[in-house]
């Protein structure tokens, strides 16, 4: 099956590559397709920006008191576990003596004791398991309360270098653009995005600050009609309104509709 023609296939490879679950030859040939298609490297860094996003939203804490009393449980209960089957082991022919291996208060005194062990384990696991049920229902809400992407670039430098991903929300009319490579402007400069609209002037879609991460307001109909998206290295601040690029273009990529 060709993934490039299938756009579901190609989210989920992007997904299972960000995760890390994507693996061996299949991890090596996902990388070798995306090094000549900016598609599949776009889905790909746009997976890993939403779990970036989701693990900086999760905050720092300590294991509870509880977690290390679950843990000590288990320990014990091993320990019981391990101390019957040797019981178990040892020569049947010591029952037949009649001494304290007989003992029927021995045995259901291990029997208590094993029984005890097994609803400790039980309520342990049930514990650990509501624990991680809440986890996976968390980290899927955040995961569905990310924003909506229709529009996605890659904007490379010359030497197809990538530099910027930009995707765009509809629902919140935002552009989000993510650094993704090393190039940093001076202080007195300032790098401004362009749409190319063909057969018409380029026009910005605004200046970006020398954050990592920048959200710049644009509507639908900004993004409707262009095929590419240029960044230019401008005076600070960015040039008069109106007007278009007067610096160096140095980063350009396609802007691609992703599948609804």
């Amino acid at each position: 099956m060709n993934i490039l023609n299938n756009p579901s296939l190609m989210d989920q490879l992007a997904a299972s590559y960000a995760l890390g679950t994507l693996r061996g030859g299949a991890r090596r040939r996902f990388e070798a397709l995306a090094r000549d298609n900016a598609t599949l490297r776009a889905a790909a860094l746009i997976w890993q920006s939403r779990l970036a996003s989701v693990a900086e939203l999760q905050q720092q804490a300590a294991p509870s008191p509880a977690v290390w009393q679950r843990i000590e449980n288990l320990v014990n209960a091993e320990k019981q576990a391990q101390a019957m089957q040797a019981a178990r082991a040892a020569p049947v022919a010591a029952a037949a003596s009649g001494g304290w291996w007989s003992s029927l208060g021995l045995w259901r005194g291990a029997t208590a004791a094993g029984t005890f062990a097994a609803v400790i384990a039980v309520v342990t696991g049930l514990n650990l398991n509501t624990q991680l049920s809440g986890q996976v229902q968390e980290l899927s809400a955040r995961l569905s309360a990310t924003p909506d992407i229709q529009y996605v670039a890659v904007l490379a430098d010359d030497q197809a270098s990538a530099s910027m991903l930009v995707t765009f929300d509809p629902k919140n009319k935002k552009l989000l653009l993510k650094r993704v490579g090393d190039f940093r402007e001076q202080a007195d400069k300032s790098l401004e995005l362009w749409a190319l609209p063909p057969g018409a002037a380029p026009r910005s879609l605004g200046v970006l600050s020398g954050d990592p991460v920048v959200r710049l307001t644009a509507a639908g109909s900004d993004m409707q009609e262009v095929p590419t998206l240029a960044i230019s290295l401008e005076p600070k601040g960015g040039v008069p309104a109106g007007s278009g690029p007067s610096g160096p273009v140095l980063f350009k990529g396609a802007l691609i509709q992703t599948a609804q």
